[in-house]
C-alpha cells in the first residue's frame, strides 16, 4: 500500500502490521494523523500496530465508561476505548470512516477515532510545546503541537501530538498490581472449577446433598448427577443419520473434534418422537471407561441441590423387571408432589440400546476404535489416566446471558439454578443490595439482580430469567440472570487473561474464553468476588433461618 492513507472513507484501507513495519523501516519520523470531534491529532507510528475498521465488541461490566468493550482481533482479545467519551465530547454513531487505532502500550489497545487522515513525516522543527494550547485534550496528555505544512502550500495543519501511554495511565494506570494478582486467582478457580466446592468440603455443607441436572422428557422429570454431565448443548436442526439404525439412535454429530452418538430418551423410554424445537437439549454424559453419549431431552430444567434423605432407591420390583434398570433412585421434592427419577450412567452402558449407539458411532468414524472416538480428545487412549488428563485440560462452565453478552462460571460453583418466582418478597432489615428473598425449601434465600451487581440496566422480570445459587461466605445467595444458555467444556488453551480495566472488574472477570473459532467471547466470572466482604457479612443476618411471617410483604419487580 502507499505510505499515506486517503481521507476518502471508501479508499481508506486497513493498516496491517506488515504495513506499519514497512512504513517505520523507511521513515523514522512517521506519524499517523486522525480526527476526533473536529480536532486533528497525531501519534508516532512506532507503537501503532494496526488501523482497523470498527469491530464488534462485547461489553465488559465494571469497566470504566470510556471502554466500549472487548473485540476479537484474529484470536486476540482487544480492549476498545472510545476517545470521544474519554475526552468528554459528544458521542456519535460509527460510520464508514470510523477506525480503531491499535496501539501497543504494555498490551494492545484499540482507540476509536472519527477518521484516519494520513501517515506523514514530521521534521523536528515542526514540533512546538503544548503548554499554551487549550484543547479538548488536557495538556498533560499532549507531547506537543505540530505545525505541518499542507501539500498544496496553502498553510499549515495544526496537529496535537498525544502521549497515549500517559492518557491510559490516567484512566487505568493504578491497575498494574491488581491485574497481576487477579489473573492468578481466576486461573485456578475457573480452569479447575473447584474453588467454591472446596469451601463446601471444608465446612461440610455439601456432604449431605445430591447435585443434579434435571431435564424433562414428555413432561416427566429426570436427572443426572452433575459430575457425570460433560456439556449441555442445543440440538442442531440437522443430525447426520446413520443407515439401518434402531429408532432410539438419532444419529451422530461432531462435537469437540469427536463423533458423538445421540440417543433419544423419548424413544428409549418407549415414547413417540417429537418434532424439532429450539428447547431440545443434548445432555452429554460420561459413561464408564470414558465413553461419551448424547442424551436428547425435551428441555433442560434446572440444577438442583437435593438432600440425600429425599432420594429413595428405586423400588426393587420395578428395577428387577428390566424395564427401569437405568434408574438408580427417585427424589421426592415439594413435599412429595414432584418426583425426579435419577439416571445411573453405569447402568446406561449395560443397556443394549446404548451399546448399539456407541457401535454405530464407531462405524461412522471409519473404523476408529471406540476409545479414540468417544473419549475426550487426547493422543493417548490407553486407559483411565488419559481420561483424567483430558479432563484436566478443560474447564466445565455454565454459560448465562445478560443482554447480548455471555458469561460463564465454573459448574461446581453453582449450587442450583431455579426459576424466578412471580414476585420477590422484601423482608425488613435486609441489606439494600438484596432485591428480595424467596423460600427455597423452607429457608430464606437472598436474591440479588446480577445486572445490578455488574452495573447494567435493569429489565422487567420475564419467564426466561433464572436464579443461579452460589455458596458465598458459607451462605447460599441467588443471582438473577437473563437466561441460562448451556454447559460447556472449554479447553484451557481457549481461556486467556481479560484486560484489567478497573480494580473491581479485574477481580471479578480476569479471564475470557474464545469460542467458535474465536468469533465468540465469553467472560468468565469468579463467584467468590460477586460480593464484597462487608456484603457477605450483611447476608449473615438473613440466610439459613426459616422464612419469617410477614403480614403484608412488600412485593416488587424492577423495571428498566
Amino acid at each position: 500500500m502507499s505510505k499515506a492513507l486517503s481521507t476518502t472513507p471508501a479508499n481508506n484501507p486497513e493498516l496491517r502490521p506488515d504495513d506499519v513495519a514497512d512504513v517505520e523501516t523507511n521513515h523514522h519520523n512517521q506519524y499517523v494523523t486522525f480526527a476526533v470531534a473536529g480536532e486533528m491529532f497525531a501519534v508516532p507510528i512506532a507503537p501503532v500496530q494496526e488501523i482497523i475498521r470498527m469491530p464488534e465488541v462485547s461489553h465488559l461490566p465494571l469497566a470504566p465508561s470510556t471502554l466500549d468493550g472487548l473485540a476479537n482481533l484474529r484470536g486476540r482479545v482487544l480492549p476498545i476505548i472510545n476517545l470521544r467519551r474519554l475526552f468528554g465530547c459528544t458521542e456519535r454513531d460509527s460510520d464508514d470512516a470510523t477506525r480503531a487505532l491499535v496501539i501497543h502500550i504494555g498490551q494492545p489497545l484499540g482507540f476509536v477515532v472519527d477518521r484516519v487522515a494520513s501517515v506523514v513525516t514530521i521534521e523536528p522543527g515542526e514540533v512546538e510545546s503544548s503548554d499554551s494550547i487549550q484543547s479538548i485534550v488536557k495538556a498533560d496528555y499532549l507531547t506537543g503541537v505540530i505545525k505541518h505544512p499542507r501539500a498544496d502550500g496553502s498553510g499549515h495543519d495544526m496537529l496535537l501530538s498525544i502521549d497515549f501511554a500517559r492518557l491510559v495511565e490516567a484512566q487505568f494506570g493504578a491497575l498494574a498490581v491488581a491485574r497481576s494478582d487477579a489473573t492468578t486467582t481466576l486461573a485456578g478457580s475457573v480452569e479447575t472449577g473447584c474453588s467454591v466446592n472446596a469451601t463446601e468440603a471444608e465446612d461440610g455443607t455439601g456432604g449431605g446433598e445430591l447435585r443434579l441436572v434435571s431435564f424433562s422428557v414428555a413432561e416427566q422429570e429426570y436427572a443426572l448427577d452433575i459430575a457425570e454431565v460433560q456439556e449441555i448443548v442445543q440440538l442442531p436442526e440437522s443430525v447426520s443419520e446413520l443407515p439401518n439404525t434402531p429408532g432410539h439412535v438419532m444419529g451422530v454429530i461432531s462435537l469437540r473434534q469427536r463423533l458423538l452418538p445421540l440417543v433419544s430418551l423419548r424413544s428409549l423410554f418407549g415414547l413417540p418422537r417429537q418434532p424439532y424445537s429450539e428447547q431440545q437439549r443434548i445432555v452429554v454424559t460420561t459413561l464408564p471407561g470414558g465413553l461419551h453419549v448424547g442424551l436428547v431431552t425435551d428441555s433442560v430444567k434446572e440444577v438442583l441441590s437435593v438432600p440425600r434423605a429425599q432420594a429413595d432407591p428405586m423400588p426393587g420390583m420395578l428395577s428387577s423387571s428390566g424395564q427401569m434398570q437405568e434408574f438408580s433412585s427417585i427424589c421426592r421434592l415439594d413435599g412429595g408432589k414432584r418426583l425426579v427419577s435419577i439416571i445411573a450412567t453405569d447402568r446406561l452402558l449395560q443397556m443394549p440400546a446404548i451399546e448399539q449407539a456407541l457401535d454405530l458411532a464407531r462405524g461412522a468414524g471409519g473404523g476408529q476404535s471406540g476409545d479414540s472416538m468417544n473419549k475426550a480428545d487426547t493422543p493417548d487412549d490407553s486407559g483411565e489416566d488419559s481420561v483424567e488428563s483430558s479432563s484436566d485440560d478443560d474447564a466445565q462452565v455454565v454459560i448465562f446471558r445478560l443482554g447480548a453478552e455471555e458469561f460463564g462460571v465454573p459448574i461446581m460453583s453453582v449450587q442450583e439454578i431455579v426459576r424466578v418466582p412471580e414476585a420477590l418478597t422484601r423482608v425488613p432489615k435486609t441489606p439494600g443490595f438484596v432485591e428480595g428473598v424467596i423460600n427455597l425449601r423452607g429457608t430464606v434465600l437472598p436474591v440479588i439482580d446480577q445486572r445490578s451487581r455488574l452495573g447494567l440496566p435493569l429489565i422487567e422480570r420475564n419467564e426466561r430469567q433464572r436464579i443461579m445459587v452460589y455458596l458465598l461466605g458459607g451462605k447460599r445467595t441467588g443471582f438473577i440472570v437473563d437466561s441460562v444458555a448451556e454447559v460447556l467444556r472449554i479447553p484451557r488453551a481457549h481461556i486467556v487473561s481479560a484486560p484489567a480495566m478497573s480494580q473491581e472488574q479485574s477481580q471479578l472477570i480476569s479471564k475470557v474464553a474464545k469460542l467458535d473459532g474465536d468469533k465468540r467471547l465469553v467472560m468468565l466470572i469468579e463467584p467468590e468476588h460477586l460480593l464484597q466482604g462487608r456484603e457477605v457479612l450483611a447476608l449473615d443476618r438473613i440466610g439459613g433461618e426459616p422464612l419469617p411471617p410477614a403480614p403484608e410483604p412488600q412485593v416488587f419487580a424492577k423495571a428498566a
